[in-house]
């Protein structure tokens, strides 16, 4: 069976995050969406307040959709990124990421290095993270925009990672149809989520079709155009709203 999963989600628990966790469950749930993969900022969260985010994402839960709890970590300077889902305890903000990932390993948690181009991530990865990590983003919507990311195949190369695509989400700008196919056929609870990420039994989709290495080489160049004509949009609005106030 498979079950759709929206990934890369902040809510009012991160510190720029805009929207609730109530919120975000109807408004993924009532497009489909069974799992949605919180992903909040380290910064700010104590071990006393990640129980409290738990308990809160149990609430946030129904029959339709499951509240995913993760923690987005960062190193001290603010460059390299991971996400991570499973239970870990909270480790601390900006970590060295080899230190975070052996923790998250340890704790047998799940790790997925995000937005490989924001700040030239990439030029910072080391190879042996590799091991510690289930995926890699190749299509972040905050950061990458309307096309793949050009710097995480040769990553992706690397070693056997999974391909994720995640929105990023902080406001309404980052909705895009970008998600994760489960293959699972059990109850929609964290334990089987996890364990079907552990078995590799996921595959990313954009507008709502399997997101292959061809489609992407095929389809990478119209993208492209597209994405450089929506930032040229972006700029101008954001020069006008400037202009105006």
């Amino acid at each position: 069976m498979g079950v759709l999963a929206v990934c890369h989600v902040h809510s009012k628990w991160s510190y720029d995050g805009s929207w609730s966790l109530e919120a975000l469950s109807a408004k993924f749930s009532g497009q489909g969406y069974r799992v949605l993969m919180m992903t909040e900022h380290d910064r700010g969260f104590t071990a006393s307040r990640l129980d409290q985010y738990r308990e809160a994402c149990a609430r946030a839960s129904s029959s339709e959709i499951l509240v995913l709890p993760g923690i987005e970590y960062s190193d001290a300077a603010n460059r390299v990124h991971v996400l991570v889902w499973g239970p870990v305890p909270f480790l601390g903000e900006s970590l060295p990421t080899s230190e975070m990932l052996d923790a998250v390993r340890a704790a047998g948690g799940l790790a997925v290095l995000a937005h490989p181009s924001r700040r030239d991530a990439w030029r910072s990865f080391d190879p042996c993270w590799a091991d510690r990590l289930l995926g890699i983003e190749a299509w972040n919507r905050k950061y990458d925009g309307w096309a793949p990311s050009r710097t995480a195949p040769e990553l992706l190369h690397m070693a056997d990672m999974i391909r994720f695509v995640g929105l990023d989400f902080h406001t309404q700008r980052q909705s895009f149809p970008l998600a994760m196919m489960l293959d699972m056929d059990t109850n929609v609870i964290e334990e089987n989520v996890l364990d079907c990420l552990r078995a590799r039994r996921s595959s990313p989709r954009a507008f709502g079709v399997p997101l292959s290495e061809n489609l992407v080489r095929k389809a990478l160049p119209a993208m492209g155009i597209a994405e450089k004509a929506r930032q040229v949009v972006a700029s101008i609005a954001r020069y006008s709203r400037a202009v105006t106030k």
